[in-house]
């Protein structure tokens, strides 16, 4: 089956987006992304519609493609509303509303059987009382809507935190999760199509630093059976949710060897970045593959891989890109973003014949990129 001449719309033009749209162009899929900023990442590789996600010439743009994806899950519900019925939408309005909530979010999860951190939502003030007791004692407040890469979330260990937490946030409906003890936190994507074949990523182990996912490594280092058990899981969520397209979920590997998931995005992730290189097919080419309703297959590197993000520095610090262009098996991708602090401008891919060699050069890639 060929994708030769077809078009994929996409909801958002920044890095992903890209992306996505450098994995259809193989296929022979051209890619129109609908996104109000001028300096789009995507612009420089797909059909680029400056103009908000509501504006009804872009969606009748969009209306006309194969099929619509989406880089990132808080789309605008009134334009997911006028693509609904005139082009196939995956993943579709119905699981976006479950995934852009961190409450619906884990209540669907607990409904596809899969087991989370304990959470209380925090819909006004009257639900803060009793709310940490509810969760273990400490928590973690998360805005239940439009946070991400660490921010919209505060740490309590006391109802008085906690309600300061919640003004800081600006008293705007909030899930608080009880912090829970894991050893590592692990993430896989599974990618299902309309006729129902699943296919799923590989399991990488990723480190965060201040809410930011700094490294992601691959092969994780977990217990036998750990990644049949994502596996089994996300396929669950997949079903259940009837998922049309792509979703990540992030677990915490708890000491026992149980997994409780964290979060989902509805897309590709950044901890995927790594199945761009090591050969094998990307999680990019995944989910044009499952949009497009093209045959699947699992993805994931054939030798050991690792990413390190390049995010910009309060000081404006530059990465040793001459080092690390000279370190063994790094290929960087730069998203043509103008650098700010916490702001994602790029990441480095690394390969290696081996484990013990691949976090050996880690450590080295990681000492180049502030």
């Amino acid at each position: 089956m060929s994708a030769a001449g077809r078009t994929l719309g996409i909801l958002g033009g920044g890095q992903l987006a890209q992306m996505l749209a450098l994995a259809a162009l193989p296929l022979g899929v051209r890619c129109v992304v609908l996104e109000p900023d001028p300096q789009a990442p995507a612009r420089l590789c797909a059909e680029h519609l400056q103009a908000p996600y509501t504006d009804p010439a872009g969606l009748e743009r969009l209306a006309a493609c194969d099929a619509v994806t989406l880089e990132f899950e808080n789309v605008p519900v009134e334009a997911l509303a006028a693509l609904e019925g005139r082009v196939p939408v995956r993943p579709g309005g119905a699981l976006l509303v479950r995934s852009k909530h961190r409450a619906r979010e884990k209540e669907a999860l607990r409904a596809a059987g899969v087991p989370t951190a304990p959470f209380v939502e925090v819909r006004g003030e009257a639900d803060l009382a009793g709310a940490l007791e509810a969760v273990g004692g400490r928590g973690l407040l998360k805005t239940s809507e439009l946070g991400y890469d660490g921010k919209g979330q505060r740490r309590a260990g006391s109802e008085t935190e906690l309600r300061a937490a919640w003004a800081e946030l600006g008293s705007v409906p909030c899930v608080l999760e009880g912090l829970v003890a894991f050893e590592r936190e692990v993430s896989l994507a599974v990618a299902r199509n309309a006729a129902g074949e699943l296919a799923f990523g590989p399991l990488v182990e990723n480190v965060h630093r201040d809410g930011i996912l700094r490294t992601s490594v691959w092969p994780a280092a977990v217990p036998a059976g750990t990644e049949e058990q994502a596996r089994t899981l996300a396929g669950a969520v997949a079903q259940s949710w009837g998922l049309e397209g792509l979703l990540t979920l992030e677990f915490f590997a708890l000491p026992g060897g149980e997994l409780l998931a964290n979060e989902v995005a509805p897309r590709v992730h950044n901890s995927g970045h790594l199945t761009q290189d090591g050969g094998g097919v990307s999680q990019f080419e995944a989910q044009v593959r499952a949009v497009l309703g093209l045959p699947l297959t699992d993805w994931a590197p054939l030798h050991p891989t690792a990413m390190v993000n390049v995010v910009g520095t309060p000081d404006g610090r530059e990465s040793d890109w001459a080092a690390v262009d000279a370190l063994p098996g790094t290929r960087t991708h730069l998203y043509h973003k103008a650098a700010r602090p916490g702001r994602k401008v790029g990441h480095v891919n690394l390969v290696a014949p081996d484990v013990g060699t691949l976090r050996e050069r880690l450590a080295q890639l990681e000492g180049l990129i502030p």
